[in-house]
């Protein structure tokens, strides 16, 4: 009897296991808009480091919406679509667009957010669609708040490029776990205005500057944070311009486990939940 219990038993268990695995396999990918260009950064060749990164560590195929556009105010597609991410789970936002500050526009490029689209944002989006003076603190909840609110954090300037000695300020986090300090090469360190009540630092950045009287430090901003956006989860880091950091592969884990995190896709532990993982 025990005997014909325990042939069960391990039936019953390959049983799950086989299921399991046919689930995972077909977990359909994780459909993401990457939205790059803009003033000031390679996003021609970034848009396809980061493309390709993402789908080599995650379950995930990138669509991407990119103009050549240099300018301060790129004529992105989105623009005036509030439309745009239908169909897709998840939206990173790599655009460098200061000057675009018509609040029907910023309404209509957080409008899938409000609706519940998660969000990534990489280093310039923190410095778009800003209105009236980015060094003076916005009032949550005020029109010129909407992009900060959404981000959870106000940002605007940065010094010179150097390295950013980058280190997890919370390591139990699902996002940060079994993730490394590091430092970047040179890079941009972003500034931050405010921190809204929203948000929740993962991370801080800091530079060593060199002076008339010596080397010091600067302060320690955060650079990479997670957001509650009217219940919508939003995930972003400061770091990214120079394409040696958007290839590099901390800063590729980073995001990563930041766009997986924004769409529930992480256990507490940090564990890929299965089928979201590298394709084998």
């Amino acid at each position: 009897m025990n005997k014909s219990l325990s042939w069960l038993t391990a039936g019953l268990s390959g049983c799950v296991l086989f299921l399991n695995s046919v689930g995972a396999a077909e977990v359909p990918a994780l459909r993401v808009l990457l939205i790059t260009g803009g003033c000031c950064h390679d996003y021609a060749k970034q848009k396809d480091i980061l493309k390709q990164g993402l789908e080599q560590r995650a379950n995930v195929v990138v669509t991407q919406v990119h103009t050549d556009d240099g300018s301060t105010k790129p004529p992105l597609a989105i623009l005036g679509n509030p439309a745009y991410a239908k169909g897709y789970d998840v939206i990173i936002h790599d655009e460098c667009a200061a000057d675009i500050n018509d609040p029907s526009l910023i309404k209509a490029v957080l409008a899938p957010h409000r609706a519940g689209i998660p969000g990534v944002n990489l280093h310039c989006a923190i410095h778009c669609y800003r209105i009236g003076n980015p060094g003076e603190p916005a009032t949550p909840g005020s029109e010129r708040a909407m992009w900060f609110d959404y981000l959870g954090l106000q940002s605007s300037g940065h010094g010179a490029q150097l390295p950013i000695a980058i280190r997890f300020t919370d390591t139990n986090h699902a996002i940060t776990r079994g993730l490394s300090a590091w430092t970047t090469m040179n890079e941009e360190l972003y500034n931050n205005v405010q921190v809204l009540p929203t948000a929740k630092a993962l991370a801080r950045g800091t530079q060593t500057v060199k002076h008339e009287e010596g080397a010091g430090k600067e302060t320690e901003p955060v650079v990479a944070w997670i957001n509650d956006y009217q219940g919508t989860r939003v995930f972003s880091t400061t770091i990214g311009h120079n394409n040696a950091t958007v290839a590099d592969a901390r800063y590729l884990d980073l995001v990563m486990h930041g766009l997986l995190w924004a769409c529930g896709k992480l256990d507490d532990q940090g564990g890929i939940l299965p089928g979201y993982g590298p394709k084998k």
